[in-house]
């Protein structure tokens, strides 16, 4: 929350397949006994633990969730939605829980850039028609936030993951925790801004691995010992031109991206595959990773998105957006708020004290 792509056609076919999902026909919505049939099938699948009062309530919820996502998929629209994870939450609930955002746009980007100074993709020419950072090995394993709006330390995860491969060679998985736990500009699980937490990365001389500080889902007091242990550096980061996304094209073309969206709509809530082309605003409340973008054979052209809702979400963790759409600041806002880390080299840590703050 803010303060807020093996061998090619192996790995396409792998991400293009949907998370695990419950299926469903029309005869599952007949009546309300196989409604029940079918809620007691997903909540076996997923797990869900309720007494019998929660577990009335949870049904309700779900059955009108599962109607929308059948009625939804009969549209003829370039994506489908699934009953996923997520099926027994209401809207405000899983804004609240997943996509929650403690400072809007408007108030954090009020004619003013947080980054460095310029845009260093500005004269990027010759870009490539598609390109996959999955591909190219810059992109580690698809992570879950859980139920913790910590998104925005997922974000510039991912960015800084990204460019610290490009720039090393080495792919190594970073840990939100530390975020979490140490950049006090930002708030854990209450939300953040990913700019804040790159300088926290920047200032602080580097982040650590997540083995060293692995994620909890839990705001802690900052382990100074694990703080310290400087495993990847940035140089700092630089915010893409807002509302242009032939200026984020550039970006991504060059690195993985750190972006906002507007995240909190059942369409976004339960999309299982394709392009999503759904309703949402500019009300932004999610982080996400841009990590590359394509067109389909039909013509769409998509950016590849990694989330933090883990592996059963969508495609297998990610979501491909219409890209190229005629609101200059992009479907869901993806252009509004986008950054990213500069790495001039694969430099090594730098020492700084470790008194407190």
């Amino acid at each position: 929350m803010l303060k807020f792509v093996f061998l090619a056609l192996a790995f396409f076919a792998l991400a293009a397949t949907t998370a695990t999902a419950i299926p469903f026909t029309e005869k599952d919505l007949a009546t309300e006994e196989t409604l029940h049939d079918l809620y007691g099938r997903w909540r076996s699948h997923h797990t869900v633990p309720c007494d019998l009062v929660e577990i009335e309530r949870r049904f309700n919820v779900f059955k009108e969730n599962v109607r929308y996502i059948n009625e939804a998929n009969k549209r003829g629209r370039p994506y489908k939605l699934a009953l996923n994870k997520f099926a027994d939450m209401t809207r405000e609930e899983f804004k609240r829980t997943y996509s929650g955002t403690k400072v809007m746009y408007h108030q954090i980007r009020q004619g003013k850039t947080n980054g460095n100074s310029g845009f260093r993709h500005e004269d990027t020419k010759d870009m490539p028609a598609s390109i996959d950072w999955r591909q190219k090995g810059a992109v580690t394993a698809v992570k879950n936030q859980g139920q913790c709006g910590s998104c925005w330390a997922f974000s510039t995860v991912c960015a800084v993951e990204g460019i610290n491969q490009i720039k090393t060679g080495n792919l190594v998985s970073l840990s939100e925790q530390e975020l979490m736990d140490c950049n006090s500009e930002n708030h854990g699980c209450d939300g953040g801004e990913m700019d804040y937490a790159f300088e926290f990365i920047e200032k602080n001389g580097g982040i650590t691995t997540e083995s060293n500080y692995p994620y909890t889902a839990v705001q802690h007091e900052c382990n100074r010992e694990k703080k310290n242990s400087h495993d990847v550096t940035i140089d700092g980061h630089e915010d893409v031109p807002v509302n242009d996304e032939e200026a984020l094209m550039k970006a991504a073309a060059n690195q993985p991206i750190a972006v906002a969206i507007e995240a909190s709509g059942f369409d976004f809530q339960f999309y299982s595959e394709g392009v999503f082309t759904g309703d949402c605003g500019t009300n932004l409340d999610h982080g996400v990773a841009i990590v590359g973008y394509g067109t389909t054979q039909d013509g769409t052209d998509y950016w590849i998105v990694k989330n933090s809702w883990g592996a059963n979400w969508g495609e297998r963790g990610y979501v491909r957006m219409q890209r190229g759409v005629s609101a200059k600041e992009g479907l869901c806002g993806i252009a509004m708020q986008a950054s990213y880390p500069v790495k001039d080299s694969s430099n090594t840590p730098k020492m700084i004290s470790t008194s407190e703050d």
